[in-house]
Protein backbone atom coordinates (compact mmCIF):
# COMPACT_ATOMS: atom_id res chain seq x y z
CA UNK A 1 0.00 0.00 0.00
CA UNK A 2 1.64 3.30 -1.50
CA UNK A 3 1.97 6.68 1.64
CA UNK A 4 -0.76 8.26 -0.47
CA UNK A 5 -3.68 5.47 0.03
CA UNK A 6 -2.37 5.14 4.12
CA UNK A 7 -2.88 9.31 4.41
CA UNK A 8 -6.43 8.52 2.20
CA UNK A 9 -7.98 5.63 4.49
CA UNK A 10 -10.53 6.42 6.98
CA UNK A 11 -9.45 8.71 9.77
CA UNK A 12 -9.49 6.23 12.84
CA UNK A 13 -9.91 7.78 16.18
CA UNK A 14 -6.71 8.68 18.44
CA UNK A 15 -4.49 12.28 17.82
CA UNK A 16 -4.73 14.61 15.38
CA UNK A 17 -1.13 14.36 14.28
CA UNK A 18 -1.85 10.40 13.37
CA UNK A 19 -1.33 9.75 9.38
CA UNK A 20 -5.41 10.90 8.15
CA UNK A 21 -6.45 12.38 10.94
CA UNK A 22 -6.58 15.46 9.66
CA UNK A 23 -9.87 14.33 7.75
CA UNK A 24 -12.04 15.47 10.89
CA UNK A 25 -11.04 19.29 10.28
CA UNK A 26 -11.90 18.87 6.36
CA UNK A 27 -14.75 17.13 7.15
CA UNK A 28 -15.81 20.11 9.43
CA UNK A 29 -16.22 22.41 6.66
CA UNK A 30 -18.62 20.25 4.20
CA UNK A 31 -20.55 20.16 8.00
CA UNK A 32 -20.83 23.73 7.81
CA UNK A 33 -22.54 24.30 4.34
CA UNK A 34 -25.03 21.77 5.87
CA UNK A 35 -25.35 23.55 8.81
CA UNK A 36 -26.42 26.54 6.98
CA UNK A 37 -28.89 24.93 5.56
CA UNK A 38 -30.26 23.43 8.88
CA UNK A 39 -30.44 26.68 10.45
CA UNK A 40 -32.09 27.89 7.58
CA UNK A 41 -34.85 25.14 7.65
CA UNK A 42 -35.11 24.94 11.78
CA UNK A 43 -36.32 28.47 11.48
CA UNK A 44 -38.46 28.87 8.31
CA UNK A 45 -40.33 25.92 10.19
CA UNK A 46 -40.77 28.57 13.14
CA UNK A 47 -42.19 30.85 10.70
CA UNK A 48 -44.53 28.30 9.84
CA UNK A 49 -45.38 28.40 13.21
CA UNK A 50 -46.21 31.52 13.52
CA UNK A 51 -48.11 32.01 10.72
CA UNK A 52 -50.29 29.74 11.65
CA UNK A 53 -50.87 31.08 14.92
CA UNK A 54 -51.74 34.61 13.36
CA UNK A 55 -53.91 33.33 11.58
CA UNK A 56 -55.26 31.17 14.78
CA UNK A 57 -55.32 34.10 16.45
CA UNK A 58 -57.61 36.15 13.15
CA UNK A 59 -59.96 33.18 12.98
CA UNK A 60 -60.43 33.31 16.78
CA UNK A 61 -60.91 37.53 16.93
CA UNK A 62 -63.68 36.80 13.93
CA UNK A 63 -65.45 33.89 15.54
CA UNK A 64 -65.98 35.64 19.00
CA UNK A 65 -66.57 39.29 17.37
CA UNK A 66 -69.52 37.91 15.39
CA UNK A 67 -70.68 35.49 18.57
CA UNK A 68 -70.58 38.81 20.85
CA UNK A 69 -71.96 41.10 18.61
CA UNK A 70 -74.92 39.00 18.00
CA UNK A 71 -74.80 38.15 21.68
CA UNK A 72 -76.88 39.68 25.07
CA UNK A 73 -73.80 40.97 25.80
CA UNK A 74 -74.31 44.74 25.81
CA UNK A 75 -72.67 48.56 27.25
CA UNK A 76 -69.11 49.05 28.12
CA UNK A 77 -68.79 45.37 29.22
CA UNK A 78 -69.55 44.42 25.60
CA UNK A 79 -66.34 47.37 24.37
CA UNK A 80 -64.00 45.81 26.77
CA UNK A 81 -64.80 42.11 25.21
CA UNK A 82 -64.30 43.79 21.71
CA UNK A 83 -60.95 45.26 23.17
CA UNK A 84 -59.32 41.35 23.82
CA UNK A 85 -60.46 40.64 20.35
CA UNK A 86 -58.56 43.63 18.70
CA UNK A 87 -55.87 42.86 20.86
CA UNK A 88 -55.65 39.52 18.79
CA UNK A 89 -56.03 41.30 15.62
CA UNK A 90 -53.00 42.98 16.20
CA UNK A 91 -51.30 40.29 18.22
CA UNK A 92 -51.62 38.41 14.53
CA UNK A 93 -49.97 41.51 12.38
CA UNK A 94 -47.26 41.28 14.91
CA UNK A 95 -46.54 37.54 14.92
CA UNK A 96 -46.61 37.88 11.13
CA UNK A 97 -44.18 40.60 10.36
CA UNK A 98 -42.11 38.27 12.96
CA UNK A 99 -43.05 35.61 10.26
CA UNK A 100 -42.03 37.59 7.60
CA UNK A 101 -38.69 38.31 9.14
CA UNK A 102 -37.95 34.70 9.76
CA UNK A 103 -38.76 33.52 5.91
CA UNK A 104 -37.38 36.03 4.37
CA UNK A 105 -34.63 38.54 5.66
CA UNK A 106 -32.83 36.15 7.79
CA UNK A 107 -33.24 32.94 5.31
CA UNK A 108 -31.89 35.45 2.47
CA UNK A 109 -29.01 36.43 4.81
CA UNK A 110 -28.05 33.33 5.43
CA UNK A 111 -27.93 31.85 1.74
CA UNK A 112 -25.91 34.85 0.79
CA UNK A 113 -23.24 34.03 3.38
CA UNK A 114 -23.44 30.52 2.66
CA UNK A 115 -22.90 31.15 -1.12
CA UNK A 116 -19.94 33.58 -0.83
CA UNK A 117 -18.31 31.01 2.17
CA UNK A 118 -18.80 28.21 -0.15
CA UNK A 119 -17.78 27.63 -3.38
CA UNK A 120 -19.26 23.92 -5.45
CA UNK A 121 -16.75 22.44 -7.80
CA UNK A 122 -17.90 21.05 -11.13
CA UNK A 123 -16.61 17.74 -10.16
CA UNK A 124 -18.30 18.05 -6.93
CA UNK A 125 -17.84 18.79 -3.34
CA UNK A 126 -15.82 22.40 -2.03
CA UNK A 127 -13.24 24.20 -3.40
CA UNK A 128 -12.53 24.97 0.42
CA UNK A 129 -13.01 21.03 1.39
CA UNK A 130 -10.78 20.36 -1.68
CA UNK A 131 -7.91 22.97 -0.54
CA UNK A 132 -7.94 21.79 2.71
CA UNK A 133 -7.37 18.25 1.88
CA UNK A 134 -4.44 18.86 -0.41
CA UNK A 135 -2.83 21.25 2.46
CA UNK A 136 -2.97 18.32 4.79
CA UNK A 137 -1.72 15.67 2.77
CA UNK A 138 1.06 17.89 1.02
CA UNK A 139 2.02 18.57 4.79
CA UNK A 140 1.44 14.90 6.26
CA UNK A 141 3.22 13.15 3.14
CA UNK A 142 6.66 13.61 3.82
CA UNK A 143 6.57 12.60 7.52
CA UNK A 144 3.74 9.41 6.21
CA UNK A 145 6.82 8.93 4.32
CA UNK A 146 9.55 8.43 7.18
CA UNK A 147 7.00 6.87 9.26
CA UNK A 148 6.33 4.12 7.13
CA UNK A 149 10.45 3.61 6.91
CA UNK A 150 10.18 3.83 10.83
CA UNK A 151 7.39 0.72 10.97
CA UNK A 152 9.14 -0.72 8.84
CA UNK A 153 12.64 -0.92 10.16
CA UNK A 154 10.96 -1.67 13.39
CA UNK A 155 9.26 -5.07 12.48
CA UNK A 156 12.43 -5.90 10.69
CA UNK A 157 14.45 -5.46 14.40
CA UNK A 158 11.73 -7.14 15.51
CA UNK A 159 11.62 -10.19 13.66
CA UNK A 160 15.77 -10.36 13.71
CA UNK A 161 15.54 -10.56 17.57
CA UNK A 162 12.90 -13.26 17.56
CA UNK A 163 15.52 -15.36 14.98
CA UNK A 164 17.98 -14.83 17.47
CA UNK A 165 15.94 -15.90 20.44
CA UNK A 166 14.74 -19.02 18.28
CA UNK A 167 18.89 -19.97 17.48
CA UNK A 168 19.72 -19.56 21.26
CA UNK A 169 16.91 -21.93 22.23
CA UNK A 170 17.86 -24.48 19.96
CA UNK A 171 21.66 -23.99 20.84
CA UNK A 172 20.52 -24.73 24.40
CA UNK A 173 18.70 -27.99 23.45
CA UNK A 174 21.14 -29.04 21.35
CA UNK A 175 23.66 -29.00 24.81
CA UNK A 176 21.68 -30.58 26.75
CA UNK A 177 20.94 -33.49 24.13
CA UNK A 178 24.12 -36.07 23.81
CA UNK A 179 23.00 -37.54 20.88
CA UNK A 180 24.17 -34.07 18.99
CA UNK A 181 27.43 -33.99 17.18
CA UNK A 182 29.87 -31.31 17.89
CA UNK A 183 29.78 -30.59 14.14
CA UNK A 184 25.87 -29.77 14.53
CA UNK A 185 26.39 -28.05 17.84
CA UNK A 186 28.54 -25.55 16.11
CA UNK A 187 26.56 -24.70 13.27
CA UNK A 188 23.75 -24.00 15.82
CA UNK A 189 26.53 -21.91 17.92
CA UNK A 190 27.53 -20.10 14.13
CA UNK A 191 23.69 -19.44 13.98
CA UNK A 192 23.05 -17.72 16.93
CA UNK A 193 26.11 -15.29 16.33
CA UNK A 194 24.75 -14.03 12.75
CA UNK A 195 21.18 -14.06 14.20
CA UNK A 196 22.77 -11.41 16.87
CA UNK A 197 24.50 -9.34 14.10
CA UNK A 198 21.70 -9.16 12.05
CA UNK A 199 19.62 -8.33 14.96
CA UNK A 200 22.42 -5.08 15.60
CA UNK A 201 22.12 -4.37 12.38
CA UNK A 202 18.23 -4.15 12.13
CA UNK A 203 18.57 -1.95 14.97
CA UNK A 204 20.75 0.29 14.28
CA UNK A 205 18.75 1.12 10.88
CA UNK A 206 15.86 1.26 13.38
CA UNK A 207 16.98 3.97 15.34
CA UNK A 208 18.22 6.05 12.73
CA UNK A 209 14.85 6.00 10.64
CA UNK A 210 13.26 6.68 14.24
CA UNK A 211 15.87 9.23 14.41
CA UNK A 212 15.42 10.88 11.13
CA UNK A 213 11.11 11.02 11.57
CA UNK A 214 11.91 12.89 14.86
CA UNK A 215 14.06 15.30 13.66
CA UNK A 216 11.23 16.37 10.46
CA UNK A 217 8.58 16.20 13.27
CA UNK A 218 9.41 20.15 14.09
CA UNK A 219 8.56 20.73 10.31
CA UNK A 220 5.81 17.82 10.37
CA UNK A 221 3.88 20.13 13.19
CA UNK A 222 4.27 23.69 11.71
CA UNK A 223 3.32 22.66 8.48
CA UNK A 224 0.08 21.22 9.84
CA UNK A 225 -0.08 23.82 12.45
CA UNK A 226 -0.46 26.23 8.99
CA UNK A 227 -3.00 24.59 7.16
CA UNK A 228 -4.81 24.14 10.52
CA UNK A 229 -5.16 27.55 11.50
CA UNK A 230 -6.26 28.25 8.02
CA UNK A 231 -9.07 25.74 8.89
CA UNK A 232 -9.38 27.40 11.74
CA UNK A 233 -9.70 31.20 10.55
CA UNK A 234 -12.53 29.92 7.72
CA UNK A 235 -14.52 28.22 10.70
CA UNK A 236 -14.28 31.36 13.29
CA UNK A 237 -16.10 33.43 10.02
CA UNK A 238 -18.43 30.75 10.05
CA UNK A 239 -19.06 30.68 14.22
CA UNK A 240 -19.24 34.61 14.30
CA UNK A 241 -21.94 34.62 11.60
CA UNK A 242 -24.12 32.37 13.28
CA UNK A 243 -23.98 34.04 16.43
CA UNK A 244 -24.40 37.10 14.58
CA UNK A 245 -27.48 35.43 12.82
CA UNK A 246 -28.82 34.03 16.36
CA UNK A 247 -28.61 37.86 17.71
CA UNK A 248 -30.81 38.73 14.30
CA UNK A 249 -33.41 35.93 15.24
CA UNK A 250 -33.53 36.54 18.58
CA UNK A 251 -34.32 40.64 17.66
CA UNK A 252 -37.21 39.40 15.29
CA UNK A 253 -38.63 36.61 17.94
CA UNK A 254 -38.29 39.03 20.90
CA UNK A 255 -41.86 40.86 20.28
CA UNK A 256 -41.57 42.28 24.16
CA UNK A 257 -38.77 44.99 22.96
CA UNK A 258 -41.66 45.83 20.47
CA UNK A 259 -43.64 49.24 20.72
CA UNK A 260 -46.72 48.32 19.18
CA UNK A 261 -47.10 44.96 21.18
CA UNK A 262 -46.66 47.05 24.34
CA UNK A 263 -49.30 49.49 22.86
CA UNK A 264 -51.36 46.76 22.51
CA UNK A 265 -51.89 45.19 25.84
CA UNK A 266 -52.02 49.56 26.85
CA UNK A 267 -55.15 49.98 25.15
CA UNK A 268 -56.22 46.67 26.31
CA UNK A 269 -55.83 47.55 29.19
CA UNK A 270 -58.00 51.00 29.08
CA UNK A 271 -60.65 48.95 27.95
CA UNK A 272 -60.76 47.07 30.23
CA UNK A 273 -60.76 49.47 33.41
CA UNK A 274 -62.98 51.56 31.28
CA UNK A 275 -66.12 49.46 31.57
CA UNK A 276 -68.95 51.37 33.61
CA UNK A 277 -71.65 49.04 35.29
CA UNK A 278 -73.22 51.92 36.25
CA UNK A 279 -73.39 53.52 32.80
CA UNK A 280 -74.13 49.98 31.70
CA UNK A 281 -77.54 49.75 33.62
CA UNK A 282 -78.48 52.93 32.74
CA UNK A 283 -78.52 52.14 29.54
CA UNK A 284 -80.35 49.13 30.03
CA UNK A 285 -82.93 51.35 32.05
CA UNK A 286 -83.39 53.73 29.45
CA UNK A 287 -83.43 51.35 26.28
CA UNK A 288 -85.20 48.72 27.97
CA UNK A 289 -86.67 49.69 30.92
CA UNK A 290 -88.86 52.39 32.68
CA UNK A 291 -86.55 55.53 30.79
CA UNK A 292 -87.85 54.59 27.47
CA UNK A 293 -90.12 56.86 26.00
CA UNK A 294 -94.06 56.00 25.66
CA UNK A 295 -96.62 57.00 23.48
CA UNK A 296 -99.50 56.72 26.12
CA UNK A 297 -103.04 56.65 24.82
CA UNK A 298 -105.02 60.36 24.31
CA UNK A 299 -108.22 60.94 23.59
CA UNK A 300 -109.32 61.52 19.91
CA UNK A 301 -112.08 62.78 18.74
CA UNK A 302 -113.80 61.27 15.81
CA UNK A 303 -114.59 62.75 12.51
CA UNK A 304 -115.07 62.28 9.07
CA UNK A 305 -111.79 62.84 7.98
CA UNK A 306 -110.48 60.26 10.48
CA UNK A 307 -112.80 57.24 8.50
CA UNK A 308 -110.62 58.22 5.39
CA UNK A 309 -108.64 55.45 4.49
CA UNK A 310 -105.11 55.19 2.84
CA UNK A 311 -104.00 52.19 1.23
CA UNK A 312 -101.81 49.86 3.18
CA UNK A 313 -98.13 49.29 2.11
CA UNK A 314 -98.12 45.55 0.43
CA UNK A 315 -96.70 43.18 2.49
CA UNK A 316 -93.33 42.13 0.81
CA UNK A 317 -92.98 38.94 -0.48
CA UNK A 318 -89.53 38.68 1.40
CA UNK A 319 -88.82 37.52 4.69
CA UNK A 320 -88.96 39.87 7.21
CA UNK A 321 -86.07 42.00 8.02
CA UNK A 322 -84.79 44.23 10.95
CA UNK A 323 -84.81 48.04 10.41
CA UNK A 324 -81.47 49.21 9.56
CA UNK A 325 -80.52 51.76 12.67
CA UNK A 326 -77.95 54.86 11.54
CA UNK A 327 -77.60 56.53 14.84
CA UNK A 328 -78.24 56.47 18.74
CA UNK A 329 -78.94 59.65 19.39
CA UNK A 330 -78.62 60.83 23.58
CA UNK A 331 -81.28 61.16 26.01
CA UNK A 332 -81.66 64.31 28.24
CA UNK A 333 -79.68 61.97 31.00
CA UNK A 334 -76.66 61.79 28.66
CA UNK A 335 -77.11 57.80 28.00
CA UNK A 336 -76.97 56.43 24.83
CA UNK A 337 -80.66 55.11 23.99
CA UNK A 338 -80.77 52.64 20.87
CA UNK A 339 -84.47 53.29 19.11
CA UNK A 340 -86.45 50.17 19.40
CA UNK A 341 -86.49 46.92 16.44
CA UNK A 342 -89.45 47.37 13.64
CA UNK A 343 -90.23 44.45 11.62
CA UNK A 344 -92.70 44.72 8.70
CA UNK A 345 -94.57 41.75 7.55
CA UNK A 346 -94.83 38.78 9.00
CA UNK A 347 -91.68 39.06 11.43
CA UNK A 348 -91.51 36.83 14.89
CA UNK A 349 -91.52 40.32 17.07
CA UNK A 350 -93.99 40.54 19.82
CA UNK A 351 -97.01 42.67 19.82
CA UNK A 352 -99.47 43.78 22.39
CA UNK A 353 -103.04 42.41 21.10
CA UNK A 354 -105.71 45.37 20.18
CA UNK A 355 -108.98 45.23 21.81
CA UNK A 356 -111.87 46.28 19.81
CA UNK A 357 -111.71 49.95 21.24
CA UNK A 358 -107.40 50.09 20.42
CA UNK A 359 -107.90 48.75 16.37
CA UNK A 360 -107.44 51.49 14.36
CA UNK A 361 -110.39 52.47 12.97
CA UNK A 362 -111.24 50.52 9.13
CA UNK A 363 -113.40 51.64 6.33
CA UNK A 364 -114.00 50.50 2.75
CA UNK A 365 -113.16 51.78 -0.32
CA UNK A 366 -114.86 51.79 -3.80
CA UNK A 367 -114.09 48.63 -4.77
CA UNK A 368 -114.46 47.16 -0.83
CA UNK A 369 -111.33 46.72 0.39
CA UNK A 370 -110.61 47.90 3.96
CA UNK A 371 -107.70 50.36 4.24
CA UNK A 372 -106.35 52.66 7.37
CA UNK A 373 -108.00 55.92 8.39
CA UNK A 374 -106.82 59.52 7.50
CA UNK A 375 -106.18 61.59 10.59
CA UNK A 376 -106.20 65.52 10.57
CA UNK A 377 -102.30 66.22 10.17
CA UNK A 378 -100.41 65.98 13.42
CA UNK A 379 -97.24 67.53 13.71
CA UNK A 380 -94.40 64.33 15.42
CA UNK A 381 -90.83 65.10 15.68
CA UNK A 382 -88.44 61.76 15.40
CA UNK A 383 -86.94 60.32 18.32
CA UNK A 384 -84.53 57.88 16.48
CA UNK A 385 -82.73 58.57 13.10
CA UNK A 386 -84.42 55.73 10.64
CA UNK A 387 -82.87 55.21 6.71
CA UNK A 388 -86.38 53.95 4.25
CA UNK A 389 -85.63 49.98 3.64
CA UNK A 390 -87.81 50.64 0.82
CA UNK A 391 -89.26 52.91 -1.49
CA UNK A 392 -92.15 53.56 -0.08
CA UNK A 393 -90.31 54.58 3.25
CA UNK A 394 -89.63 57.83 4.78
CA UNK A 395 -85.73 58.88 6.08
CA UNK A 396 -85.23 61.49 8.37
CA UNK A 397 -82.99 62.45 11.38
CA UNK A 398 -83.33 62.62 15.03
CA UNK A 399 -85.39 65.97 16.27
CA UNK A 400 -86.62 66.40 12.64
CA UNK A 401 -90.08 66.84 12.21
CA UNK A 402 -93.01 65.64 9.75
CA UNK A 403 -96.90 65.07 9.51
CA UNK A 404 -98.37 62.04 10.74
CA UNK A 405 -101.14 61.58 8.20
CA UNK A 406 -102.73 58.42 9.08
CA UNK A 407 -103.25 56.24 12.40
CA UNK A 408 -100.84 53.59 13.29
CA UNK A 409 -101.51 49.96 11.14
CA UNK A 410 -101.55 46.61 12.82
CA UNK A 411 -97.76 46.41 11.65
CA UNK A 412 -97.07 49.10 13.72
CA UNK A 413 -96.26 51.58 10.88
CA UNK A 414 -97.85 55.24 10.07
CA UNK A 415 -98.17 57.34 6.82
CA UNK A 416 -96.09 60.94 7.31
CA UNK A 417 -95.47 63.53 5.31
CA UNK A 418 -91.81 65.53 5.62
CA UNK A 419 -91.32 69.17 5.26
CA UNK A 420 -90.30 68.61 1.67
CA UNK A 421 -93.61 67.35 0.77
CA UNK A 422 -92.74 63.43 0.27
CA UNK A 423 -95.31 61.13 1.35
CA UNK A 424 -94.46 57.97 3.03
CA UNK A 425 -94.47 54.97 5.49
CA UNK A 426 -92.80 54.89 9.09
CA UNK A 427 -92.28 53.48 12.43
CA UNK A 428 -95.20 54.98 15.10
CA UNK A 429 -92.41 54.25 17.88
CA UNK A 430 -89.69 56.58 16.42
CA UNK A 431 -91.54 59.43 16.71
CA UNK A 432 -93.36 61.67 19.40
CA UNK A 433 -95.89 63.97 19.25
CA UNK A 434 -94.87 67.22 19.53
CA UNK A 435 -96.27 69.07 22.92
CA UNK A 436 -96.59 65.89 24.72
Amino acid sequence: MSSEDDVGGEAPGGSFWEAGNYRRTVKRVDDGHRLCNDLISCFQERAKIEKNYAQQLTDWSHKWRTAVEKGPQYGTLEKTWHAFLTAADKLSEIHLEVRNHLAGEDADKIKAWQKEAYHKQMIGGFKETKEAEDGFRKAQKPWVKKLKDVETSKKNYHLARKDEKTAQTRENHAKADSSISQEQLHKLQERVEKCAQEAEKCKDQYEKMLEELNRYNPRYMEDMEQVFEGCQEAECKRLCFFKEMFLDLHQHLNISTNESFHALYRDLYQGIVAADDQEDLKWWRNTHGPGMAMNWPQFEEWTLETQRPISKKAKSSKSAEDVMLTSIVPTRDGVSQTPPQTRRGGGKEDVSEWSDDDTPKKCLDANGHEEDVKVPGVQVRALYDYTGQEADELSFKAGEELTKISEEDEQGWCKGRLCTGQVGLYPANYVKRVGS
